[in-house]
């Protein structure tokens, strides 16, 4: 028979699974983060534009999932939005 659970034991196991789901989604925002932003150096619109859609999708659902708060988001789709306006609308 297994001995008993402490809350504090309990409480240190739900955190770890927490932590370690939402480090899976920032390391995922993180990705389309720096996807985006490579292909704003490479000057490659289309590709911009698809990595922005996905980034801006997966921000969202941190937000949702309240891994990240709200002015993190909106933080973080104006930098890369004005990114992308300085590297494209300069270019024309």
């Amino acid at each position: 028979m297994a001995g008993k659970q402490t809350s504090a034991e309990k409480r240190y196991a739900q955190s770890e699974v927490r932590r370690l789901h939402n480090k899976a989604i920032k390391s995922t925002c993180k990705t389309y983060a720096k996807q985006f932003v490579e292909a704003c150096h490479a000057k490659d619109q289309k590709l911009a534009e698809d990595k922005y859609k996905q980034l801006q999708k997966e921000l969202d659902s941190a937000r949702s999932k309240g891994v990240l708060t709200r002015n993190a988001v909106s933080r973080k789709k104006s930098r890369m939005m004005n990114l992308f306006n300085a590297t494209f609308t300069a270019a024309k």
